[in-house]
């Protein structure tokens, strides 16, 4: 997935919206949660390949840190519960998908399943 492919994805989610809170060169998205504003995913602008931060399960981003390299703890944010993913085609898409939507899931306070990588 290319920037724009994941920024399309991620404002198509509810209530998701686009703010530069760090400046101009960090894209964060972020969702209405009660009267709040939460992030669930940062993008820095111009990186080659596009580096994607989202929150995740504590027990998933540990799995998915040991199963792919393009997977490491969240740059600048609690390592505990955010991973940085580097698209490198890696994950495929829909994989990338399943992800962001685990971090939009998590900041909303939805009880879904955790994604299942094979």
């Amino acid at each position: 997935m290319n920037f724009k492919e994941v920024e399309d994805y991620i404002l198509s989610l509810p209530n998701s919206r686009l703010d530069y809170p760090f400046g101009e060169e960090v894209a964060v998205y972020k969702t209405i949660v009660g009267k709040d504003d939460k992030m669930f995913a940062l993008i820095p602008e111009d990186q080659s390949p596009v580096r994607l931060s989202l929150k995740c399960d504590p027990q998933l981003a540990i799995l998915l840190r040991e199963k792919y390299e393009s997977v490491m703890p969240g740059y600048h944010l609690n390592k505990k519960h955010w991973n940085t993913v580097l698209l490198t085609g890696q994950l495929i898409d829909d994989e990338v998908k399943h992800l962001i939507l685990h971090s939009y899931n998590l900041v909303k306070g939805v009880d879904l399943a955790i994604p299942k990588f094979d």
